[in-house]
């Protein structure tokens, strides 16, 4: 098992999302790049994006968005797929955004994942550490 957001965990998920092969990703969310500062990790605060659907490393310069989210949070909403906490977290305060809202508006209502980005989404639950 990894530290979400370990080297290690993005080494394993890239190798998970490779074995997946394609995987259905709305429209809405094809083209859209969003940074992700997130905040308190155990090794420091951590900068990703979310391109297409998929998380990487680092910071993209063409992002028109940026979230600001405490760790515990980000591992809630992307980890264990808990929408709730999200939404508690923006309105108090917790989740700042920073640039184009509407981007993510958009991520919001592209629906639910596809059955192959769920399955995904298990085996990634499977690899990090609780």
């Amino acid at each position: 098992m990894a530290q979400f957001l370990s080297d290690s965990w993005f080494n394993e998920v890239d190798a998970l999302r490779a074995a997946a092969g394609d995987i259905p990703v709305p429209e809405m969310v094809k083209d859209l790049v969003i940074n992700i500062l997130v905040k308190d990790h155990p090794e420091g605060d951590k900068e990703i994006h979310m391109n297409g659907g998929d998380f990487k490393r680092g910071a993209a310069d063409d992002a028109p968005t940026k979230i600001t989210v405490p760790y515990e949070v980000a591992k809630a909403l992307f980890i264990d797929g808990n929408q709730e906490v999200g939404m508690q977290a923006f309105m108090s305060g917790q989740i700042q955004v920073e640039g184009d809202m509407s981007k993510m508006m958009q991520l919001q209502m592209a629906g639910p994942p596809s059955e192959e980005a769920k399955a995904l989404q298990e085996k990634v639950k499977a690899i990090t550490e609780a």
